[in-house]
């Protein structure tokens, strides 16, 4: 049986032509140097120097990237614990509604996440900001993050710890040395989609930014609907970029310890 026959051909190629069509074109018209981004008038990158003087732009994508860097983290570290838990603590009383709160939010919709968090912000009395933002994402995205480590964590050889715990090891140094080198590309694929859910929200974020703190997604759509301008084709462009760079470092970065991985339990294994 053919794996590649012209009909799968032809439906990949409309499947990927269809994803990554647009950001082709808005990649190639923010080298436009009309000011109407669907009339091409010749090949400039003005609208990059206009980006990089525009303070309201700069000041969201700052904001944007300390929400996402704080969120992520706090996310990583908080998913990681619940995965930890929920595959080694075994049958425990609350199990089930403890799983419950952590896999919520994946099915959520995020109007209800947004409010119900703008409601408890407010009853608590505390100014919606940057904090409230970092506090937003993170509920949310380690719900994600305790998925992708709870995946490894299963597959996990506990042998390896039982041998670290029989040498000596406080069940801390069994976890610091052993599991969490092992886990640490679910863990760094966790804290990169983590990170690139902040970067992408608009829905919470526009529920729980407040006057001082006004991320990307907020700025952009607010700008959108005035009409699209060729510095957002720019920024698009930017943000496309550093996605692009940070997804194929993740690859590369997990291909390289899952190969080491490899060629340890071989070396174990000989030995």
């Amino acid at each position: 049986m053919k794996r590649f026959t012209w009909f799968n051909i032809t439906s990949l190629t409309l499947g990927f032509a269809f994803l990554y069509l647009p950001m082709v074109i808005l990649v190639i018209y923010s080298f436009n140097e009309s000011k109407l981004v669907t009339v091409w008038a010749g090949f400039s990158t003005k609208w990059y120097g206009e980006l990089m003087q525009n303070e309201a732009f700069l000041n969201a994508a700052w904001v944007t990237v300390k929400v996402a860097v704080f969120s992520s983290t706090l996310a990583t570290i908080l998913g990681t614990m619940a995965a930890y838990v929920l595959v080694r603590a075994g049958r425990f009383k609350g199990r089930t509604v403890f799983s419950g709160m952590i896999y919520a939010p994946l099915v959520m919709p995020e109007v209800i996440t947004g409010l119900s968090l703008l409601l408890l912000f407010i009853g608590i009395g505390l100014d919606r900001g940057v904090l409230t933002i970092v506090l937003a994402h993170t509920t949310f995205a380690m719900c994600y993050v305790s998925v992708v480590v709870s995946s490894r964590l299963v597959s996990f050889d506990r042998s390896l710890e039982e041998a670290a715990l029989d040498l000596g090891c406080s069940p801390w140094q069994a976890f610091r040395l052993v599991t969490l080198p092992i886990i640490a590309p679910a863990v760094i694929s966790g804290w990169l989609l983590a990170f690139t859910l902040s970067l992408d929200d608009l829905v919470i974020a526009s529920f729980t930014a407040g006057p001082s703190a006004t991320t990307l997604p907020i700025k952009i759509f607010s700008a959108v609907r005035l009409g699209v301008s060729p510095e957002i084709n720019a920024l698009s462009t930017i943000m496309i970029a550093i996605v692009t760079v940070g997804v194929i470092t993740a690859s590369l970065i997990s291909k390289q310890a899952s190969l080491k991985q490899q060629r340890d339990e071989q070396a174990a294994a000989r030995g």
